[in-house]
């Protein structure tokens, strides 16, 4: 099964690069390359643990997804319940530690996928591995340019999105 890594040293703490990479609304969609639209189902209103969101990529593909995981300030695990025909399955995980010597996160977020039909899986993981690959390594540069500003953050944690 394909995985798809990248990694980034973000200038903030764990808990507000965790609070960032939660945000949501047009909060989100003003950092996020990756997401057009994106809401939580169900009548959730905050990110947890069963939670499920709809999401609609710029590429115009749609995902609903459920939160596996969600332990604030460290990780996030999320895996897809439905989604594009290509996909037979995805899953995503984003951590954050501290950056060695105090100063910052590290935020790696992980991709793993298989993709279908099963004859052309190979072509397809390949091709998907370098899609989702410069997709992770855009969306991360984004993330830490939010983990930057400083009103992103204090939005961010003034909404307590973790």
């Amino acid at each position: 099964m394909p995985v798809v890594r990248a990694q980034v040293t973000a200038e903030v703490p764990p808990e507000v690069a965790f609070v960032v990479s939660q945000t949501t609304g047009a909060l989100r969609l003003s950092w996020d390359p990756f997401i057009r639209r994106q809401h939580f189902l169900d009548g959730a209103e905050r990110p947890a643990k069963g939670v499920r969101t709809l999401t609609r990529s710029r590429h115009g593909l749609r995902m609903v997804s459920e939160y596996v995981s969600y332990a604030p300030p460290s990780h996030v695990g999320m895996k897809m319940v439905s989604g594009p025909w290509f996909f037979e399955m995805f899953a995503g995980g984003w951590r954050f530690a501290p950056a060695p010597g105090g100063r910052g996160t590290v935020a790696t977020w992980t991709y793993s996928f298989r993709c279908r039909p099963r004859l052309l899986r190979p072509v397809m993981n390949t091709v998907g591995t370098w899609l989702l690959g410069r997709d992770i390594r855009r969306r991360l540069a984004a993330f830490a340019a939010a983990c930057d500003d400083e009103r992103i953050c204090a939005v961010a944690v003034g909404q307590g999105a973790a």
